[in-house]
């Protein structure tokens, strides 16, 4: 299976800071092969210019939101077929800082899962728990109730990607231990059995301070099929740095 590593570039840039940032990771995978599959997610603002920068390249084009409708008055929001028309290939649902700022619930992440499956869109499927959580011994559960409730049954291996961000790990430079890690991928493996014909096609990502230092321990774990990075994903060395990681 070739890892996947995905770049999350949450509220920043601007469209000329998104352009040049593509460009400069287009540009790499020009004169280096991609040492595996890479989508970068900029702001809804900046897709255009984004799209534009990486025509030719083998960066795919991912967004980090969508609607579970395909139109409608929906003042402000983002439809799947509109991200598909964009150029997007894949889109975040169900992330942490999406959960906590919007209130969205699994049932709604589970609608938007849907409407990017009827968009053609593949999905990375956020899951995670917070510290108080993990402190409580509710990993598992919380990540496996995510899991049950946000995702599909019948998705095909092929258009998701499940990303376990542990909530008190992102942006905060802590990371698990790479036996917990494995052990929540080894968990969400199992958990997506009764979903899907073959599971372990799916791609589980590992989200949360992934950085140059630590990518290459965090990707040799049992069930880590590559990364979702945040910061490191602004500055073309660090990313493609971890990207190697991923090869």
């Amino acid at each position: 299976m070739r890892k996947l590593c995905a770049g999350n570039w949450k509220m920043n840039e601007l469209r000329r800071e998104a352009a040049d940032l593509a460009a400069a990771l287009a540009a790499r995978a020009k004169t280096e092969a991609a040492p595996c599959d890479l989508v970068v997610c900029p702001p809804a603002t900046a897709l255009a210019a984004v799209a534009a920068a990486l025509a030719g390249s083998v960066i795919a084009l991912g967004a980090q939101d969508c609607h579970a409708a395909d139109k409608g008055a929906h003042t402000g929001d983002i439809s799947a077929p509109m991200l598909k028309d964009a150029g997007c290939r894949f889109v975040i649902l169900g992330h942490s800082e999406r959960r906590a700022d919007h209130g969205e619930s699994d049932a709604l992440v589970r609608a938007k899962c849907e409407a990017a499956r009827r968009a053609g869109l593949a999905v990375i499927l956020c899951v995670g728990e917070t510290l108080g959580e993990r402190e409580a011994g509710r990993t598992l559960e919380i990540v496996g109730r995510q899991l049950a409730q946000s995702c599909p049954e019948g998705i095909p291996p092929a258009e998701l990607a499940i990303a376990y961000e542990p909530i008190w790990a992102i942006g905060t430079g802590r990371t698990p231990t790479v036996t917990q890690v494995e052990e929540v991928h080894t968990h969400i493996r199992g958990a997506l059995a009764p979903k899907m014909a073959l599971p372990a096609e799916v791609r589980i990502l590992y989200g949360g301070s992934v950085k140059p230092d630590n990518a290459a321990a965090l990707m040799r774990a049992r069930n880590v099929d590559g990364a979702l990075v945040g910061g490191a994903s602004l500055v073309a060395d660090d990313f493609w740095a971890i990207a190697r990681a991923c090869g």
